[in-house]
């Protein structure tokens, strides 16, 4: 949600679109962006920084004008870079996968043009996220299922001490996008598990709420008040018949919640 504007913006992957949608009016429209897209941020008044197979761009949402920022180099053909968001210095996170091979990295993209390598052998990055207190980061490698916190430092953009927060091998499902709530707790959409999961700063499960879809793939707080939580979809890699019992799968869905969200922090480009 781009706190500003208002504006809820989320990703097609496979068919290349970025949505916007005003919850306010219902208005919707989309943005085809040519390429695979991982993910976006806000990036300043009318416009996202994204990441798309193999690079970083900017989205302007009036005119929807691409503006190729940096190219990233893959170790493997099948890679491509995947999930994202921007901490609360204006530095943009985002992961790339691997779906062979634990060779997909963690990068940071800083406001003075720079990129850096943050962690490296994993799979599929995904569910990226800061506690409240900007004293931890949170990050799912899916085919693992797990998710890891490190310890954080918001000054340098540092990452350390990285350890398993949250253990799911137990479970038929992979966690995938994940947000964070102000009272600290983690909301973890699970792919395959038809529900979004609330964990306590622990790593605790604390309420799973169960959604029509199969694959919900990621949340995040939207509305004013930041007490709505929007989750989106999908369809991809469904039989006929789960669709069949998924009937909605590839939707978008609003739920009310009693606690409320963080705001998502934008990219803060040097001019």
């Amino acid at each position: 949600m781009a706190p500003d504007e208002q504006q809820l913006y989320w990703i097609d992957i496979y068919n290349h679109r970025v949505h916007q949608f005003q919850p306010s009016t219902g208005t919707h429209r989309f943005f085809d962006v040519g390429d695979v897209v991982g993910c976006i941020a806000p990036a300043g008044a009318d416009r996202l920084i994204m990441a798309q197979r193999h690079h970083l761009a900017f989205l302007h949402t009036q005119t929807g004008k691409i503006t190729p920022i940096i190219s990233v180099e893959h170790a493997q053909p099948n890679m491509r870079l995947n999930d994202g968001k921007c901490d609360a210095a204006g530095r943009f996170w985002v992961g790339s996968l691997c779906p062979t091979a634990p060779v997909a990295q963690l990068y940071r993209y800083d406001p003075d043009g720079s990129l850096q390598v943050m962690d490296e052998g994993l799979t599929v990055s995904n569910g990226l996220g800061w506690s409240p207190d900007q004293q931890f980061f949170y990050l799912a490698d899916s085919p693992l299922q797990v998710i890891y916190a490190y310890t954080f430092d918001l000054d340098s953009g540092s990452l350390a001490d990285r350890r398993v927060l949250i253990d799911l091998t137990a479970e038929t499902f992979v966690p995938d996008g994940l947000t964070i709530d102000q009272e600290g707790c983690l909301w973890v959409s699970m792919w395959d598990g038809w529900s979004v999961i609330r964990f306590d700063p622990s790593g605790k499960e604390m309420t799973r709420v169960q959604l029509p879809v199969q694959r919900p793939t990621c949340c995040t707080f939207g509305d004013p008040d930041l007490t709505t939580l929007y989750i989106t979809s999908a369809s991809v890699g469904l039989s006929e018949a789960e669709i069949d019992q998924s009937f909605y799968s590839g939707d978008l869905f609003s739920l009310p919640t009693t606690t409320s969200g963080l705001p998502a922090y934008s990219f803060a480009q040097k001019t």
